[in-house]
């Protein structure tokens, strides 16, 4: 049974930093791409970040390019979001997803699997 969880999500002040982390189980994690999406309140989920099975190509949405790093750490199963000078449009469900595909160009629907999400709220 594959399972995504994610980890770090809480209230922060605007220009704060968070790290986020996801541990996945049930799969070969070094075969998939792993990406991060968010959902805010009323709107639809939307792409944030993608990292390649290596960690050698990235790719970010312009909203978070120069604010958000994503990394993977393969021998620990676990893909990091570290997310500097916060605002309150990045208030969301932050979810990770695993893709099999391993690119890092990617849409929602090529996602295999989802996280349950953990929720990010910045405070202004």
């Amino acid at each position: 049974q594959v399972e995504l969880v994610e980890f770090g999500g809480e209230l922060v002040q605007t220009g704060g930093s968070l790290r986020l982390s996801c541990v996945a189980s049930g799969l070969t994690f070094s075969n998939y791409a792993m990406s991060w999406s968010r959902q805010a309140p009323g709107k639809e989920r939307e792409f944030v970040a993608a990292i390649s099975r290596s960690g050698r190509r990235i790719n970010y949405a312009d909203s978070v390019k120069g604010r958000f790093t994503i990394s993977r750490d393969n021998a620990k199963n676990t893909v990091f979001l570290q997310m500097y000078s916060l605002n309150p449009e990045d208030t969301a469900v932050y979810y990770c997803g695993a893709e099999r595909s391993g690119s890092v160009y990617v849409t929602l629907a090529d996602v295999d699997y989802w996280g349950q999400g953990t929720h990010v709220t910045v405070s202004s």
